[in-house]
């Protein structure tokens, strides 16, 4: 299904809830992807926990409950993820971000942002190829695929102001240039979405969603409807959709204002503590993917919710795509 290209402006920003912060009312234009789809109307909001509320404040007294303790090794296997029980008169303290064992807190999400690379696709063997034709091409020495690997995340020119290492603007420049010229035209080489995906998107296609990422937007929207996912999708937000990037909450905002959703009805679905970091200035929930680019820093910046696959994710929501289908 193809992509209406948009232009626009936003409004007033959204502070995290519960925060006396106020953020400025910035005029800015943005560009998208737009599935040709009925703009979604405001839907009552169900009660629930919000995320800008502290787990303690949650917990009844005396009771018992069960949390998930991040203490996640590199390879993010779930089965190395502790399970500890924590009593609130108990004189031990709870994790500083546990993540909850208890699904039903997260009945009222009725919007779906997702992260693209690492989360909904495998594209780190073009990005790498893509970023050693560059080096090559500036007269530089390549990179091992691992440490590119690591570079990627928060966009294509801090991607290659990583990869150059100790370069002039210019040189930084031409870089960039160099590399989205080349990556356009190999983006759909090596890369494929993760095994789940597919499944999953199905499963959760009842709840809006779309896509937040810093990857530039044009790019997004091709390997988008290369791979096949367009029809899941009802907008694509990119790196250079905005004045800035994750894990500024600016797109996650955008997203909220756009489907009439409030934070606490949100989950943006990403693989990095970039995704973390966003959906708590925008404070959203945050589900991450174990087999992701950026899983080495989720011990250090813990999600809500961690998924070994999408199908997984599915399983805990399906009850509000099967009952609401909030479209």
């Amino acid at each position: 299904m193809p992509f209406k290209n948009t232009v626009g402006s936003f409004g007033q920003l959204r502070p995290h809830p519960g925060s006396d912060r106020k953020l400025a009312a910035p005029t800015a234009t943005f560009s998208c992807w737009l599935a040709p789809q009925p703009s979604c109307s405001a839907h009552r909001l169900m009660p629930g926990i919000s995320p800008s509320r502290s787990l303690e404040s949650t917990l009844p007294r005396n009771r018992t409950v069960t949390l998930i303790q991040s203490a996640l090794t590199k390879t993010l296997d779930l089965k190395s993820i502790r399970i500890s029980t924590y009593k609130k008169n108990g004189g031990r303290e709870p994790p500083t971000r546990a993540m909850p064992s208890d699904q039903c807190q997260f009945d009222n999400v009725r919007l779906l942002a997702f992260d693209l690379d690492g989360t909904l696709i495998d594209s780190k063997l073009d990005l790498a190829l893509s970023v050693n034709a560059t080096l090559e091409r500036m007269g530089r020495e390549p990179l091992s695929q691992e440490r590119i690997f690591g570079y990627v995340g928060q966009g294509a020119p801090r991607l290659i102001e990583q990869a150059l290492g100790r370069a002039t603007p210019e040189e930084c420049q031409e870089g960039l240039e160099h590399f989205l010229a080349y990556y356009r035209e190999h983006m759909l080489d090596n890369t494929v979405t993760y095994p789940g995906v597919r499944e999953g998107l199905e499963a959760l296609k009842g709840i809006p969603m779309a896509v937040l990422t810093n990857k530039p937007v044009r790019f997004s929207q091709q390997i988008i409807e290369g791979l096949g996912l367009a029809r899941f999708f009802r907008v694509v937000y990119g790196g250079n959709s905005f004045e800035t990037k994750k894990p500024d909450p600016q797109g996650m905002n955008v997203l909220l204002r756009d489907f009439g959703a409030a934070p606490r009805d949100a989950m943006l679905v990403g693989d990095s503590e970039v995704d973390v970091q966003t959906a708590r200035n925008a404070g959203t929930w945050c589900c991450c993917v174990t087999y992701g680019l950026g899983r080495e820093r989720l011990a250090e910046y813990p999600p809500d919710l961690l998924v070994e696959s999408l199908t997984e994710l599915a399983g805990l929501l399906d009850a509000q795509a099967d009952n609401f289908q909030r479209r």
